[in-house]
């Protein structure tokens, strides 16, 4: 008996416009396309689940935050869940304040959105998160506290304020291999 075909309809929308929004677009410091981490994002999230609205929110987790699309273009082109879980995951820029000097506020408020989330947000979020990690790791053992020096916020001690912060938020999901492998790269990496 043949297996009944997995329906991507809905993911491979997000993917296309995931692709479209970041196109020509770098992750700071990496030298590759920042698409890459929007589908890593997914691949762990696909380790959690196969609902196919975390998934596509996976993919499209940045665009918001990181392009010019707008919630309400996701949510016309996706739904209200994957607009809701996709704002989740976007930090808000207050006016007149720096990346730099916004970061510790921004940190924050997404810890403490993270914490009252549903379990289909964190789940998106650690998709994210151990993207993050991952990427953090591997530059941290070929740079030493060096890699410090490509984000906004240059201290040590701050991002593992952040990442320990998101672990405790996100720690409903610790039954899972992606939130092990999370937890195992912060305390690698912040040892």
């Amino acid at each position: 008996m043949a297996n009944k075909p997995l329906n991507t309809e809905l993911l491979d929308r997000a993917i296309i416009f995931a692709v479209q929004a970041h196109a020509g677009t770098e992750r700071r410091g990496k030298g590759y396309p920042y698409i890459i981490h929007p589908m890593e994002a997914v691949e762990i999230v696909a380790t959690m689940t196969s609902d196919q609205e975390l998934l596509a929110a996976a993919a499209l987790h940045d665009t918001v935050e990181d392009t010019n699309i707008t919630v309400e273009q996701i949510r016309a082109e996706f739904g209200d869940r994957i607009a809701a879980l996709v704002a989740a995951e976007s930090d808000e820029m207050p006016d007149g304040l720096s990346e730099e000097e916004s970061w510790h506020g921004r940190k924050q408020a997404a810890i403490a959105r993270l914490s009252k989330a549903s379990t289909d947000a964190k789940i998106v979020a650690l998709g994210d998160k151990l993207s993050n990690m991952r990427a953090i790791a591997r530059d941290y053992e070929i740079k030493g506290d060096e890699l410090w020096s490509i984000f906004h916020v240059k201290d040590r001690k701050d991002h593992e304020w952040h990442y320990r912060g998101l672990a405790d938020a996100l720690r409903e999901l610790d039954g899972t291999f992606a939130f092990r492998e999370f937890e195992g790269l912060i305390n690698k990496v912040f040892a």
